[in-house]
């Protein structure tokens, strides 16, 4: 066998081990000799007691690199190891990247990809705003990275697919088990044009320990995190803190502050997150070129409006009008009226000042 095939090997032993599987390759300089090493150098070398290393090298016994890699062919999922082209570019660099990912759909090295995580129980406004900031980004050719989990990681899916652009799912079991099962044809639709990763092989049902784990991955694969929406113990608290031990950029979208889907993002704009209320401050952010380009007069090109942003956008003029007003005066639900102005913000119709007011930003529709 070659390295491919070794590396493989303790993939499929050790899913989601971390740091652990780095430490035992480099303790015996290969995943080869780690292969062939006899059972009391494993226990050294893993600092296990003596029935755990004879359980994994019974596991060891048991798997065979050459007959699983054939078994993944015919199932269509592709295996990439971490010094081999196609590996996600950004993912290379964190402290214990997964010796090899399990793919369905096509690898790409990603550069250029934020990842949008937030609550699990989003709101409509959370949900609207992660589906158009998703959107706006995979439109721009930014690589949507999220967990395919229920709420915000489906809206930023959803999002990505909607405009055309690409999108990759990070999942906490293997790449062909379906969890949730409500989102079995969403993750085909991933497949189809992005792709579906994971560290663990196929079969591999989802357990609780997985997710954290799972997150510094979608950390790892994006130059920043967005979070729309989380509770103040949500798991994308969790990736948010892994992108800071990476060095990525956080970003949050700032919430209803009475609500509890709100208080973990709103805490992380307290101490320093980058506040986003659309896919411009993104690009800002990493210095690429506007979404919605400037234009000298009024030459502009047409802007298309959902019923709710036309409401509110004629509502607007040069004299600051409050939140509450625009509520009022339009009959829309609180959430609905915040994602319409989010929405206006990201297209350039609307300017956004203090006390929560907003005024007409001067550009004209057509």
């Amino acid at each position: 066998m070659n390295d491919r095939l070794y590396w493989l090997g303790w993939q499929v032993l050790m899913p989601g081990s971390g740091r652990r599987l780095w430490s035992l390759i480099e303790h015996f300089g290969s995943p080869e000799e780690a292969w062939k090493a006899p059972l009391k150098d494993l226990e050294g070398a893993l600092r296990l007691d003596g029935e755990r290393a004879a359980d994994l090298a019974r596991r060891r016994a048991a798997v065979d690199p050459v007959e699983f890699a054939a078994g993944l062919e015919k199932t269509g999922i592709t295996f990439i190891c971490y010094n081999e082209p196609g590996y996600p570019a950004n993912l290379s660099f964190i402290y214990d990247p997964p010796a090899v990912l399990f793919a369905r759909g096509s690898l790409k090295p990603d550069g250029l990809a934020l990842a949008v995580v937030g609550s699990r129980k989003p709101t409509p406004y959370g949900r609207l705003v992660a589906e158009k900031i998703a959107s706006d980004l995979a439109a721009a050719g930014v690589t949507v990275v999220s967990g395919a989990a229920r709420g915000i990681d489906t809206a930023a899916h959803k999002g990505a697919l909607a405009a055309g652009g690409r999108t990759v799912a990070v999942l906490g079991c293997g790449p062909d088990v379906v969890y949730p099962r409500e989102n079995s044809r969403l993750l085909d639709q991933i497949a189809a044009s992005g792709a579906i990763l994971s560290e663990f092989p196929p079969g591999v049902q989802p357990e609780a320990w997985h997710f954290p784990t799972r997150n510094r991955i979608i950390s790892g694969m994006a130059k920043g995190v967005l979070v729309v929406e989380a509770a103040e113990k949500s798991g994308a608290l969790i990736t948010a803190d892994f992108a800071l031990d990476q060095g990525r950029d956080v970003m949050a979208v700032p919430g209803n502050v009475t609500s509890p889907v709100s208080r973990g993002a709103n805490r992380l704009i307290k101490q320093g997150a980058k506040l986003v209320e659309g896919a411009e401050d993104i690009f800002e952010e990493f210095g690429l070129d506007s979404l919605f380009p400037k234009t000298e007069g009024c030459e502009q090109v047409p802007v298309k409006l959902s019923d709710e942003e036309k409401q509110i956008y004629h509502l607007l003029s040069v004299e600051p009008v409050h939140l509450d007003e625009l509520i009022s005066r339009t009959g829309l639900s609180a959430g609905t009226a915040q994602a319409a102005l989010m929405f206006l913000l990201t297209k350039g119709l609307a300017v956004k000042s203090a006390g929560d007011k907003y005024t007409c930003s001067g550009r004209k529709l057509f």
